[in-house]
């Protein structure tokens, strides 16, 4: 029986590369975004299925994964990889915003990964990636929003590991520490299809040796 792959957040960027590789490797795949549009042409080009979602909404992420059960089955792969970055000083900052945008990074994670590890731990395995970022582990000066967000993320990670690896379900945080994007100077930006390589592999990993976090960064990382 194929694997299924749901991404959230998807879009035209590390998402499309993840899609276009596990449907060359004949998994079924799943697009959730808050705008499905930006996915026709990937959708056709791969035949995906494509479910409207906002990740920080408690009611939508719950409606998808009832949406998913109906007509597309209990995925073994998730992959969550929606952002929200506000930059300002401290005092600057809008606190509604900043807590939406905690909610986009942070909290919709939480939400995806109660919904899909109450059916993965039915089936007794699965697996479950978080993209992290630089402000996963480095805070930056203005960035604070972004920070909080992204080491919340990490946090959850990190705790869901201990939690759900003993259940057979695999926890991956992938630190993409630098720009995504295909260059021809250098290797200035990280590829995003390298990248999708990365979260292929570490799905694939034999559970007597499983990766709970990985950090990519190109040769020219200054650290």
């Amino acid at each position: 029986m194929n694997e299924k792959v749901l991404i959230v957040g998807a879009g035209t960027g590390l998402s499309a590369s993840i899609a276009r590789l596990c449907s060359s490797e004949g998994m079924e795949v799943a697009l959730a975004a808050r705008n499905i549009d930006k996915l026709v042409s990937l959708k056709k080009e791969i035949n995906a299925k494509t479910f409207k979602c906002d990740a920080s909404d408690i009611n939508e992420v719950s409606s998808l994964f009832r949406e998913l059960d109906q007509s597309f089955g209990i995925p073994n792969l998730v992959i969550y990889n929606p952002s929200s970055r506000i930059r300002g000083a401290i005092g600057d900052l809008d606190p509604k915003e900043t807590q939406e945008a905690i909610n986009i990074t942070c909290f919709g994670g939480f939400l995806v990964a109660q919904e899909a590890s109450k059916r993965m731990l039915k089936n007794k395995k699965g697996s479950i990636f978080f993209t992290g970022a630089s402000a996963s582990i480095k805070g930056f000066a203005n960035s604070s929003v972004f920070a909080m967000g992204k080491f919340g993320l990490r946090g959850l990670a990190q705790s869901l590991a201990r939690e759900l690896h003993p259940q057979n379900i695999h926890i991956g945080h992938f630190i993409i520490d630098g720009g995504i994007g295909k260059s021809s100077t250098g290797y200035k930006l990280i590829n995003p299809d390298s990248i999708a390589n990365t979260y292929l592999e570490v799905h694939k990993q034999d559970s007597s040796a499983w990766t709970w976090e990985v950090e990519l960064r190109t040769n020219k990382e200054t650290f």
